[in-house]
């Protein structure tokens, strides 16, 4: 029985691993799977990876091509969520900000540098033609952090995913004064290059069974309300999100793909060069 550790956030993405490891449709084919929780998001991962905490992390793109080219030793498999993820901006109930234009010198809520709030906070800045140097940042941990840090005045808006936060919104803990979609596919599949070295096959069972998973998600009866319960969820808003998110069909991810992305990354100056995109990704 070969041990694999897999970590992703606690969020209805991830929900098919939950159903593949109930099921025991790991240790079946003799690997015993354990998930772990990472409320801090993509930059908690990254680190979890590089001290081999976790062999596999379901992980936002941004967040793991930077953190590869900066000496993560993991490989991209695939692409998990193909649909971009939608990042609200949140400011606090009270707060005195009405748009997202009365945000330029604002202080930013982020989980940690090198996360998707901290990137994406960038790419929002990028779009509204901020001066992206000037951004001020205040490292909150997780989205308790930035209910806190808003609530207490510590930092002025916060991004984090739209249909999680909703129910912050809904309660008048958060106010949403727009949205940010990422420009690329939201969420990959990444695995440490020594698990990958040394456990091709068992990784690849892996894929297989979460992508066969994955691959009908949406045709599970009742998976709105099953959703809606666990994650506190409007049944409404989590139909909206069935509704436009879209999972991976099993096709490696390509290298092409993975260029594109830099290209948009060096554009947003989220990273400042772009490297060979054969040393991002490990097509098995």
């Amino acid at each position: 029985m070969l041990d694999l550790k897999v970590g992703g956030v606690p969020e209805h993405f991830n929900y098919p691993w939950y159903i593949t490891l109930k099921n025991k449709e790991y240790t079946k084919q003799k690997i015993n799977l354990r998930w772990t929780d990472f409320s801090g998001g993509t930059g908690a991962m990254c680190k979890a990876l590089r001290e081999s905490e976790i062999d596999i992390a379901i992980v936002l793109t941004e967040g793991i091509i930077k953190d590869i080219i900066d000496g993560n030793p993991s490989k991209i498999l695939q692409t998990f969520v193909q649909s971009p993820l939608v990042w609200g901006i949140h400011v606090g109930a009270k707060s005195k900000f009405k748009t997202i234009q009365d945000l330029e010198h604002a202080t930013v809520a982020i989980s940690r540098f090198g996360s998707g709030s901290h990137l994406m906070a960038i790419v929002n800045a990028y779009n509204n033609g901020w001066d992206i140097d000037k951004l001020k940042f205040k490292v909150v941990k997780n989205l308790q952090g930035g209910i806190d840090a808003l609530t207490n005045g510590d930092a002025d808006y916060f991004m984090w995913e739209h249909f999680t936060t909703k129910p912050y919104v809904d309660e008048g803990i958060f106010r949403r004064v727009g949205d940010c979609p990422t420009p690329w596919p939201c969420f990959v599949i990444a695995v440490r290059d020594e698990v990958l070295a040394n456990n091709p096959e068992q990784i690849k069972t892996v894929l297989n069974i979460i992508n066969s998973c994955t691959e009908n998600f949406k045709e599970i009866p009742d998976i709105d309300k099953t959703l809606s319960i666990r994650y506190e969820q409007q049944l409404n808003d989590i139909q909206e999100w069935l509704s436009i998110t879209e999972w991976n069909d099993g096709k490696p991810i390509t290298k092409n793909l993975l260029t594109r992305i830099q290209n948009k990354m060096v554009g947003f100056n989220v990273i400042s060069e772009k490297i060979n995109s054969d040393r991002l990704i490990k097509n098995l």
